[in-house]
């Protein structure tokens, strides 16, 4: 995996699991453009933050042992790689 500017905010393909059980979503995987998928192994925690009108969802997580944060746009369902 390439090295991750963590000022840089980067979107991303991810795909996810909605409504199970009490998460009501769980992303499962993650693709870079130009790169094969990232599994993520660990949910750590969510969050939504409320910008204006927007809710972001916020999920950090674990691929290894390295830690990333997901978000999903709710106006245009975009989801990024940030941090």
């Amino acid at each position: 995996m390439k090295n991750f500017n963590k000022n840089k905010i980067e979107r991303v393909e991810v795909m996810a699991l909605f409504g199970y059980e009490m998460t009501p979503c769980q992303p499962l995987n993650f693709r870079r453009q130009g790169e094969s998928e990232t599994e993520i192994t660990e949910l750590l925690q969510t969050q939504i933050r409320f910008v204006g009108e927007v809710a972001l969802h916020i999920f950090d997580v674990l691929v290894g042992r390295e830690k990333f944060r997901l978000e999903f746009n709710s106006r245009d369902l975009s989801w990024y790689l940030t941090q």
